[in-house]
């Protein structure tokens, strides 16, 4: 299994223990078939065994990403939504980091104006307008890596996202939107027209304190400024007395960056963007080979050491 593990950055200075294990779920911890492999689940019970910390940081909301978890019997805190919601191993909210009003009005002009489907996270519950084309958007997301899979066989799995409740259908976000208890976490926007993101990708750039970030090729991630991954693990680290030098960071895309710059370990899966790449310390091997274990019983068994940042 470890063979794979590779250094990419060279500069290293000093020795240090691995306390705190943080890890992006889709594309990482989960494989392609969107479930925790047996080899990742025996290796994050082992540093939990050892007195690591786990923690996921995930785009997902806290019911999809505890789905997933409870299926391989996993318990850790989880940074959900990107930073916009952070919540311990029993479940209970330790932090949020939600949309201001004025942000929330703008976004959703913009979105309305670009005719873009997309789905609304808050502090209560995942939404969509569109029940068709949210399981046409699932399975195309989907087909782009599994072709093999036949198309009706994954609109059924889609159609479990409503099922088990993890999106709610509503007519309209304006009612979602104007309910007072209810708080923005992220706007999840997708589209396959590649100039039509970025042309709404710079328009949405133009929100003061609003982060755009990405977790695939076809879609936006919006957000707080505050409610980003680096940001929520970093006052996770702080309040358990962990440095963020004896920390390592597990990620595939865009909006894990925040976190692998600020850790003294940041480790880039196989099937990772050459830009994550790029700015990681170390590669693993994909999602679909076990590369989260293969990251996680390296830092157990070898020496770890601090990166000199660039």
């Amino acid at each position: 299994m470890l063979q794979y593990f590779r250094t990419i950055n060279s500069n290293i200075e000093g020795e240090i223990m691995i306390k705190c294990i943080a890890t992006d779920m889709d594309g990482t911890l989960l494989n392609g078939k969107m479930d925790v492999s047996e080899q990742n689940r025996e290796a994050i019970k082992k540093a939990q065994s050892e007195g690591v910390e786990v923690i996921v940081a995930t785009g997902r909301s806290y019911s999809e990403a505890r789905f997933a978890l409870d299926e391989a019997d996993i318990d850790c805190p989880i940074i959900c939504a990107n930073g916009a919601e952070v919540r311990d191993e029993f479940g209970n909210i330790v932090s949020q980091a939600y949309m201001e009003k004025s942000q929330v009005h703008d976004i959703y002009q913009i979105l309305k104006e670009m005719n873009l489907y997309y789905e609304l996270y808050t502090n209560q519950e995942t939404y969509t307008a569109n029940y068709e084309a949210a399981l046409d958007i699932m399975v195309d997301v989907y087909l782009t890596a599994h072709t093999e899979v036949p198309r009706e066989e994954i609109r059924e799995a889609a159609k479990e996202r409503f099922t088990k409740g993890h999106v709610h259908l509503v007519d309209d976000y304006q009612q979602v939107i104007d309910d007072e208890s209810q708080f923005i976490y992220k706007f999840l926007v997708f589209s396959f027209d590649k100039d039509e993101l970025e042309e709404t990708a710079s328009r949405l750039n133009r929100i003061a304190r609003l982060t755009v970030s990405s977790s695939g090729s076809e879609n936006l991630e919006l957000t707080h400024c505050d409610a980003q991954k680096g940001i929520a693990l970093e006052r996770f680290v702080d309040k358990k007395g962990i440095k963020l030098e004896e920390t390592m960071a597990i990620g595939d895309n865009f909006n894990d960056v925040s976190m692998l710059e600020k850790v003294g370990r940041s480790v880039a899966m196989g099937n990772a963007l050459p830009e994550i790449k790029a700015i990681c310390d170390y590669e693993t091997s994909s999602n679909d080979e076990d590369g989260v274990a293969e990251a996680i019983i390296q830092a157990l068994t070898t020496d770890t050491r601090t990166i000199e940042k660039r």
